[in-house]
């Protein structure tokens, strides 16, 4: 079994059971307590996946989700979560993520190509804590509209609070994509190939990325949060041996920006 396949298959038992954890309680589900957290983030990063020149940009961050337990860490890469199972040490549930167009106006090197509609990304998510100080969170997520691969996130992160406001994070991360996923974003089929100049590429399904993030954040006040970090990822696989990016582009990804959220409590 591939490895995407395997971590389908781990994450789907999770929400499953976690449904079922949640069906069991009484009363309606939309009861209880809720919360919407908005904000924004500015970073400097490639003008496209796999790009090699660097641009400043903004882009909002939405989270709405039911409050339960506070989770001892979070990540900037966490994707919308909505946890239905939830005891302290294994949080599982429900992702979800939004993705932004791509088109030849975003970038020189993607003129030719196949436009990206904007849509998003379903599924579901496992953490665990090994240890007080460390997290280990694995995503697993169906395209919508903009591609209609899989998507899966792994990643581990060592947390240390500074003072009781200040907290140092950093870990690996891997992330691995199915055929459609690539295909989207990475393939160059022959009608591309001659508009674009382009070698022609179709790409299978395997290992995205891997690398480094890191952040520091600062509790403001207790709903409002502010964050500086940096992420490295080398692209691996069918996307390094895109010709989008052996031609146009850089296997070397970096990133570093801010972002700033608040944090609204509400019951229903």
């Amino acid at each position: 079994m591939s490895p995407v396949g395997k971590i389908s298959v781990l994450l789907a038992v999770a929400v499953l059971s976690g449904t079922g954890a949640a069906n069991a309680g009484e009363g309606s589900w939309l009861s209880g307590d809720w919360y919407l957290t908005v904000g924004a983030t500015g970073m400097v990063a490639p003008n496209f996946e796999g790009g090699k020149k660097y641009l400043l940009s903004t882009s909002p961050i939405i989270s709405l989700g039911k409050a339960g337990p506070a989770a001892r860490f979070t990540s900037r890469n966490d994707n919308i979560s909505l946890a239905l199972v939830d005891d302290g040490g294994v949080r599982a549930g429900l992702s979800g993520k939004f993705l932004f167009s791509r088109d030849d106006g975003d970038a020189d090197e993607l003129k030719g190509l196949d436009p990206v509609r904007w849509g998003g990304e379903v599924g579901g998510f496992f953490e665990f804590y090994p240890t007080d100080w460390l997290r280990a969170r694995a995503e697993l997520r169906h395209g919508i509209r903009a591609h209609n691969g899989f998507v899966a996130d792994i990643a581990a992160d060592a947390f240390y609070d500074v003072t009781p406001t200040v907290r140092i994070s950093g870990g690996p991360r891997v992330s691995f994509a199915s055929a459609n996923y690539f295909d989207a974003y990475y393939g160059v089929d022959a009608q591309e190939a001659v508009a674009s100049g382009l070698s022609e590429y179709h790409p299978g399904g395997g290992l995205k990325s891997t690398g480094l993030g890191g952040a520091i954040t600062w509790k403001v006040t207790e709903p409002m949060t502010a964050s500086l970090f940096g992420e490295y990822s080398r692209l691996m696989g069918p996307a390094a041996d895109s010709s989008l990016v052996k031609e146009r582009g850089d296997r070397n990804q970096f990133m570093i920006g801010v972002s700033t959220t608040y944090r609204f409590d509400f019951t229903m």
